[in-house]
């Protein structure tokens, strides 16, 4: 089978309403802006403009990535795929920090405390998931169904979050627990990898405009 066939895509919702408002999201369930439907509409039109085409699409439990898969996939003219939604891929949970402002969470908190809960591998913020908890649920998820999925020679898109796709991203680039957290993830970039048929990555392609 050609390296061309094990396709997979991440995409990164575009921007929601709190990402606007720069609160802490989390999994509350937050819809996109204007400027996230078109970011989501134009990450579909740069993917058309590069001949890609999809099998099977995965998401998250969360509107704000369903909506971008939809708008892309409507923009691609690719409507109508097999689609499966996970809470495996939902973006971090940040417990306490759920609705608050980021900036006045520095002012209660402190600049650093706040940049461990957000930039840290293994600190949960009060009541919440740290990277590695992400990883731990979003890995094993794309290890039994994305994976699977792209090895076979299905071509996969899958829309979720930031902190979600950077628990693959740990995985297709190799990062470990030092350097991901440095790694961040535009909204509504697609990430094109052509996998291997050990899994390993044949190639990797950020589509920017």
């Amino acid at each position: 089978m050609p390296d061309a066939e094990r396709l997979l895509v991440l995409l990164r919702h575009g921007q929601s309403e709190w990402n606007l408002k720069n609160l802490f999201t989390g999994w509350r369930d937050i819809d996109l802006t204007p400027t996230g439907v078109e970011e989501a509409k134009e990450a579909g039109r740069r993917m058309k403009a590069h001949g890609l085409r999809f099998d099977v699409a995965f998401t998250s439990a969360l509107i704000r990535a369903q909506h971008t898969l939809a708008l892309t996939l409507a923009e691609m003219g690719q409507t109508g795929l097999p689609e499966f939604r996970d809470q495996a891929l939902n973006e971090r949970h940040y417990g306490d920090l759920v609705g608050l402002n980021k900036d006045d969470a520095r002012k209660k908190w402190g600049e650093e405390q706040v940049h461990q809960w957000r930039r840290s591998y293994d600190v949960q913020p009060p009541g919440g998931e740290s990277l590695k908890d992400t990883v731990a649920r979003a890995l094993p998820y794309y290890c039994q169904h994305i994976l699977p999925a792209v090895l076979s020679g299905k071509r996969v898109l899958v829309a979720a979050h930031g902190n979600s796709l950077r628990a693959l991203v740990m995985v297709l680039d190799g990062l470990t627990p030092e350097t991901i957290p440095a790694m961040e993830l535009a909204t509504g970039v697609p990430l094109v990898y052509r996998l291997n048929a050990d899994s390993t990555v044949a190639s990797k392609e950020v589509l920017t405009a």
